[in-house]
């Protein structure tokens, strides 16, 4: 479930990455709004605070989870991790130096 990112997540680096998102809870939601700026600044904040982020389309969004998280990660330059029924998982390397990055080496 490989998004056309800037960078190509390996089989076992998705792995790893969904063990880690399993127990996140969403921090971006997606509305009747569907994907607009804000939604992916929030993204894109979230995704340089954490590298890996929880996202949630409720029933009320037009998109399907599928269509929400391939449109926030091209937006932001990320990778799709995982995406289960109305849930998605994203990730994106941090380029701050004063947290802790996932180490998917």
């Amino acid at each position: 479930m490989k998004s056309r990112g800037a960078m190509s997540l390996t089989g076992r680096q998705i792995r790893q990455l969904r063990k880690i998102g399993h127990h996140l809870d969403p921090v971006v939601i997606i509305g009747k709004a569907n994907v607009g700026a804000g939604t992916v600044a929030q993204a894109s904040e979230s995704l340089e605070a954490h590298e890996l982020i929880k996202c949630s389309v409720l029933d009320t969004s037009a998109l399907t989870a599928r269509a929400a998280a391939d449109e926030v990660a091209k937006s932001c330059g990320a990778e799709i991790v995982q995406v289960i029924g109305r849930r998605f998982t994203l990730y994106r390397r941090s380029s701050r130096d004063d947290i802790e990055h996932i180490d998917i080496s």
